[in-house]
């Protein structure tokens, strides 16, 4: 039985990202930036505004971060990395695929 190597996070980050999460990598950093901007204006906003802003940052930054390392199946491998591209498929699992 052949030992499979997984991608680590710096192997994602080199292959290309889907067009889908590089929408939603643009989507989180915009959410981000709205939350920035609500929590570090200079004038008096409501307390409630400033907690919406500190979660749209929070929810934005991991968003963004999230899809970032997000890879298209078919390129799940990169040379030197041994593995399936894209892993187990749906309701097609056997002992050869552990």
């Amino acid at each position: 039985m052949e030992h499979s190597q997984k991608l680590t996070v710096w192997d994602r980050f080199k292959l290309p990202t889907p067009r889908f999460f590089r929408k939603v990598r643009a989507i989180g950093a915009a959410l981000g930036a709205l939350g920035l901007v609500l929590t570090t204006t200079q004038v008096p906003l409501p307390a409630v505004l400033v907690t919406i802003g500190s979660y749209l940052i929070l929810a934005g930054s991991v968003a963004a971060a999230v899809s970032s390392v997000a890879v298209e199946p078919e390129t799940g491998t990169t040379p030197g990395v041994q593995g399936r591209p894209g892993g187990p498929s749906v309701g097609h699992s056997s002992p050869a695929d552990a």
